[in-house]
């Protein structure tokens, strides 16, 4: 069975997911992370199927994600990170952060991620221009140029506030209405 495309959606983060959202997509972007670079060693270190693990690194490469390249000392090829993959590094981060936290606990942490200067562990965070911490309530979703109708009618409403039959997009009912892409 093939899997459905988010491609289509007016959604960065589900056409993000189109890209990178398979399971061993992020595994071999944890291991082009720690600085694996050959073939055998991503199935090595991974135990994934030579099949699946050449169809994974064929769609990276596709996708400017991974470059492949020659390798220094032979003839065969390495996988380097592109800027597009290196870009993916606080996304990686995050989602170990959330693992640490809530799926393995902090006695059970596999990896400790530290800075380099300073061997400090890092935190991923979000933060405004100007440095304070941002938490989910503190943010405001407001339609970008590339948002389509229902999309800039989800945004306009605030939080939690349900759309009337009047105020539906297309003049659809209210439960169709909510019926719209994700954001």
């Amino acid at each position: 069975m093939r899997r459905k495309t988010f491609a289509h959606m007016n959604c960065s983060i589900a056409r993000a997911l189109d890209q990178i959202g398979e399971w061993w997509t992020f595994l071999i972007l944890r291991e082009a992370l720690m600085g694996t670079r050959r073939y055998e060693d991503f199935q090595r270190n991974l135990g994934i199927a030579r099949n699946i693990l050449a169809a994974r690194l064929k769609k990276l490469v596709a996708r400017g994600i991974l470059e492949r390249a020659a390798a220094a000392s032979s003839r065969r090829a390495e996988y380097r990170l592109t800027e597009k993959g290196r870009a993916l590094f606080p996304v990686l981060m995050a989602l170990r952060e959330w693992g640490d936290r809530w799926i393995v606990g902090p006695r059970r942490v596999p990896v400790i991620v530290v800075d380099r200067r300073n061997a400090e562990p890092i935190e991923v965070r979000v933060t405004s221009r100007d440095g304070r911490n941002l938490g989910w309530l503190d943010a405001r979703m407001l339609p970008g140029p590339g948002a389509q109708a229902a999309l800039r009618a989800r945004l306009v409403r605030p939080r939690g506030s349900k759309p009337d039959a009047d105020a539906a997009p297309g003049g659809k009912s209210p439960a169709a209405a909510r019926q719209v892409q994700p954001i």
